[in-house]
């Protein structure tokens, strides 16, 4: 049983496909989502190898590896260390933010009231205590957006993608964007513009609105693979792959217990296991596929840690 919770988020800075394998539909290589609501989502096992790859790239000495293997479970299934678990788990990570192109301001972060709900029931998960509630729009041709400041709205109308919609200020929307501008955005200083632009383009969805832009607005290319010898396309080589767009903002829970090993030197508690893991708030990883052609960069934002970690000159953020 765990004892010690927080959330993560992930800010998506490039598209990220995480694969669902095959499909016979039209998209041949469709990025995973959910069952029953088509919501986007990454797995929790491809969360966990992606940030147990960043700590063990990062820290090799042996008092560090040792951290990881108590952190995140023994590397080798099989070896004399394999009788023990993770002192740690994580979530799918969901989707909380999607951005969809508008006429005004280039895109909106839209969300709806049942992610909302969805991520208020695990903030609670967490010990996180939320002090706005979730607004819902009065009808499915009404989106909610802030009360003052809003730049995607012209007048009393939104147009997203090629879909107008009525525009209805509400005060709820205004807590919401603030509270995710300083708690869930990442808080460096490169993400100083997009902390402002939640407060202003943050749009709350009725819930079949939503449904339809994460399934019909996401990044589809055309790939192709070429023979090398011939210079020309496979037969056959000619893919499409679907991936998650740059700007979308997802949230993962991540639960603490003790380490189940004896000998706790290296990590003594729950507590020690969430603070090693926040090493990895303010930096960057690799999640998904295709990551020698740039997707997948995301940057993480522990909650609890408001300020990113102090940099020394040269160091890189990876």
């Amino acid at each position: 049983m765990f004892k010690k919770a927080t959330l993560m988020f992930l800010y998506t800075e490039t598209s990220l496909h995480a694969g669902s394998g095959t499909s016979l539909g039209v998209v041949d290589l469709p990025i995973q989502r959910e069952k029953y609501t088509d919501f986007p989502v990454i797995q929790a096992s491809g969360v966990k190898g992606a940030i147990r790859e960043w700590f063990e790239f990062k820290f090799t000495d042996d008092g560090n590896r040792r951290k990881i293997e108590l952190t995140f479970g023994p590397d080798k299934i099989g070896s004399e260390q394999s009788g023990y678990a993770a002192a740690v788990t994580f979530t799918d990570a969901r989707i909380l933010l999607f951005p969809v192109r508008s006429l005004k301001a280039v895109f909106a972060y839209c969300t709806s009231p049942t992610v909302l709900q969805r991520f208020r029931r695990d903030a609670q998960i967490a010990g996180v205590s939320l002090s706005w509630t979730v607004p819902t729009p009065p009808n499915d041709q009404t989106v909610l957006g802030v009360q003052t400041g809003c730049d995607v709205a012209a007048g009393d109308q939104v147009l997203l993608e090629e879909y107008a919609f009525r525009f209805q200020p509400d005060e709820q929307v205004k807590n919401i964007a603030e509270w995710l501008s300083e708690h869930a955005v990442p808080c460096g200083p490169e993400y100083a513009f997009w902390q402002e632009k939640v407060k202003k383009s943050l749009l709350v969805l009725p819930d079949n609105a939503f449904r339809d832009f994460v399934k019909l607005s996401t990044e589809v290319q055309a790939r192709i693979k070429i023979d090398n010898d011939k210079r020309t396309v496979v037969k056959g080589g000619l893919f499409y792959e679907e991936a998650l767009l740059p700007d979308s903002l997802l949230y993962s829970v991540v639960l603490a217990h003790d380490p189940v090993k004896d000998d706790r030197a290296a990590l003594a508690d729950a507590d020690a296991v969430l603070n090693f893991l926040r090493k990895i708030n303010g930096k960057r990883l690799q999640l998904g596929g295709d990551a020698t052609i740039g997707r997948g960069i995301v940057s993480v934002r522990v909650h609890g840690q408001e300020k990113e970690p102090e940099r020394k000159e040269g160091q890189g953020n990876g």
